[in-house]
């Protein structure tokens, strides 16, 4: 015993460095990430959780000499100080932790300075508490320098290990089959620890690049098996409607559900999407299914029916898959394909990713006319936007596939007064305040160019999709929220119902009709191919025919959660859709019946992307090809 007290004694720099990084890291949990806890053993989880990853960074200190030990314990804690402030700068927008993927889209980070510094915060300086404290004991001397350490760097890192799995297997007793959960990471962090969470990361994503190398042509049978049993026959009375018609896929940036028909203070915040809602084909249970990719990914899941990943973006991971996407079906049936987004060609990988989705054309910001008068936030504004791609639309063959993807309604929703056609909100968030001008003028923009689409000759002849991409305001802004809506607060049960995002398919001479069926953003490739008269049974598509009197009404997201007309299954409690009550377990056999199929769809979609195995896969004969499993990516 006297020997571990005099331990403890020579290294008294290092236990307060852990000490202080561990205490940094709690605060953090409950002041900013507010990582909810049920139980006093989920509260002495969070508490407990960022001792050993603490003990572990910091440990690496103990293997330099005298006074670099000390300087060594100061940079770690900034570095570990600096993990958790990136993590809380993501978190403050995307209401997620930072995986590796993620990590490594550096190219992306040039054009997200402005929505970073949105996100700083003076108060942000409390996490690097912990390294001036120590810096400044370390300059005055006030450290003691330790000679030579033998066995304390070894005993160290065992104790790190051993209070780890002792972490883990608390955990694993408080919720079961934890780290196969990896879609849930809020669970995992608040178990495990977000350093931890970071090594669990690193481990599942060479796990994954290990999938493809490993797969082989058998792969995709079991997969196939499963979509095509799923496969829904489309509705004949729209089977072949726009058949041979140009179509304009509209993604509007971060717009959710609840503006359309909504007004702010008797402002209308959309008043063209509200006409167009009463001539199009309306969706109103339809659920964004993004995560960490958010644009990205929502152009992927259009564009291929499958999801993408649970973590970081399939532009990156995956870019130079097989994939049979809706722009190289419609190409080898004589469309020109092409997207038209006034941003930099490289942003999101997409100059790679489009050339491997079909696509004929990019149409990126060099061909657009942006200077600073016309631009604003993330750059060309969408009115001017929409203005100069009906010049390049005319250049097309016809019939042509054209996705447009906006920019204006982009957090930190930044607006030059003299295009704001309504007043900001009040409602204790600058976020949501500065949301209702910019989806407003999104909405105009997209009035105006339907306009120039009729005067352009090309609007009869077409069919238009309009799609919302993303949540644009994040649960980080619940009170704010719960304001506007008028309701006491925001409940797991509500955060998904304001996962709707908008879907309007408007074909000319065709009336209006609002569809409640519950979908999402993988049934867009299926209903538009059989609109366009091309069938999707031998394709490998997760999503269905939103038309067609067999499709049943239900939507699962990224996380793991799903909905159905009758209940809403999120954070592990099964909600009655009408009421948003938590039902009963005895009442919990609906959620039970779909529960399956929720996970099964996201396991095979990420089993076809990780594994690449569309490269065994000929959709038009059902043929596995035969392929080397061990090509390079």
């Amino acid at each position: 015993m006297n020997k571990i007290k005099a331990g403890i004694r020579r290294l008294q720099f290092f236990w307060l460095a852990v000490a202080l990084l561990s205490i940094t890291t709690y605060v953090l949990y409950k002041v900013a990430f507010t990582i909810p806890t049920e139980n006093m053993m989920q509260e002495f989880l969070l508490f407990i959780n960022p001792i050993s990853s603490s003990i572990l960074l910091l440990g690496i200190a103990l293997l330099f000499k005298n006074k670099t030990r000390n300087v060594m314990v100061v940079v770690l804690s900034f570095i570990g100080s600096f993990i958790l402030y990136g993590n809380l700068l993501f978190y403050r927008f995307y209401s997620d932790f930072l995986t590796l993927p993620v990590l490594l889209q550096t190219n992306n980070m040039q054009d997200l300075s402005s929505s970073v510094f949105e996100l700083m915060s003076i108060w942000d300086l409390f996490l690097f508490a912990n390294v001036a404290i120590l810096a400044v004991l370390v300059a005055r001397k006030k450290v003691p320098v330790v000679g030579r350490l033998k066995r304390e760097p070894v005993l160290i890192a065992a104790l790190a290990v051993l209070l780890f799995l002792g972490n883990l297997t608390l955990a694993q007793t408080e919720r079961p089959q934890l780290l196969t959960r990896s879609f849930d990471r809020d669970m995992i962090v608040k178990n495990i620890g977000v350093f931890n969470f970071h090594i669990y990361d690193i481990f599942l994503q060479s796990q994954s690049r290990a999938q493809r190398v490993l797969a082989d042509s058998s792969d995709i049978i079991e997969v196939k098996n499963y979509v095509q049993a799923n496969h829904k026959e489309p509705n004949p009375d729209m089977f072949g409607v726009a058949e041979g018609k140009n179509v304009f896929m509209i993604s509007l940036e971060s717009i959710q559900s609840f503006v359309i028909d909504n007004d702010m203070e008797g402002q209308e915040i959309t008043p063209f999407l509200n006409q167009l809602k009463d001539e199009s084909y309306y969706f109103e249970n339809f659920y964004h299914q993004t995560e960490q990719g958010k644009t990205s990914d929502s152009e992927f899941i259009v564009a291929n029916s499958m999801f993408g990943r649970g973590s970081g973006a399939v532009f990156f991971t995956h870019a130079q898959n097989n994939y049979n996407a809706t722009p190289k079906i419609l190409g080898e049936n004589g469309y020109y394909s092409s997207v038209m987004h006034a941003n930099n060609r490289t942003f999101w990988n997409r100059d790679v990713v489009y050339d491997t989705l079909g696509y004929d054309h990019f149409y990126d910001v060099e061909y657009y006319d942006v200077t600073e008068e016309n631009s604003v936030g993330w750059g060309l504004k969408d009115k001017e936007f929409f203005e100069q791609s009906i010049d390049l639309l005319k250049e097309q063959p016809q019939p042509f596939y054209t996705t447009f993807i906006t920019l204006t309604n982009h957090f930190p929703f930044e607006l030059d007064e003299e295009d704001k056609m309504i007043d900001e909100g009040d409602y204790g968030s600058g976020t949501l305040n500065r949301f209702f001008p910019t989806v407003r003028y999104m909405d105009y923009a997209v009035e105006e160019f339907f306009n120039d689409i009729k005067e352009a000759g090309l609007y009869e002849d077409s069919i238009f999709i309009l799609y919302g991409d993303h949540y644009g305001i994040s649960s980080n802004h619940n009170n704010a929220m719960a304001r506007f809506l008028e309701q006491d607060e925001i409940t797991p049960f509500d955060t998904v119902q304001l996962q709707r995002v908008p879907l309007f398919i408007h074909i000319p001479g065709h009336e209006g009709e609002v569809i409640d069926t519950v979908s999402g953003q993988v049934d867009i490739q299926p209903t538009l191919m059989h609109l366009l008269g091309m069938t999707t049974k031998q394709d490998i598509q997760f999503g269905s025919d939103l038309f067609s009197p067999d499709n049943e009404s239900y939507a699962v997201l990224r996380n793991g959660s799903f909905i159905t007309d009758d209940v809403v299954w999120t954070n592990n409690t099964c909600y009655d859709k009408e009421t948003g009550e938590p039902l009963t377990e005895e009442e919990q056999a609906a959620c039970e019946e779909f529960a399956p199929r929720a996970t099964q769809d996201l396991e095979f979609s990420d089993k076809v992307i990780y594994g690449d195995l569309l490269r065994f896969y000929e959709p038009d004969n059902q043929d596995l090809v035969e392929t080397d499993s061990d090509d390079e990516e």
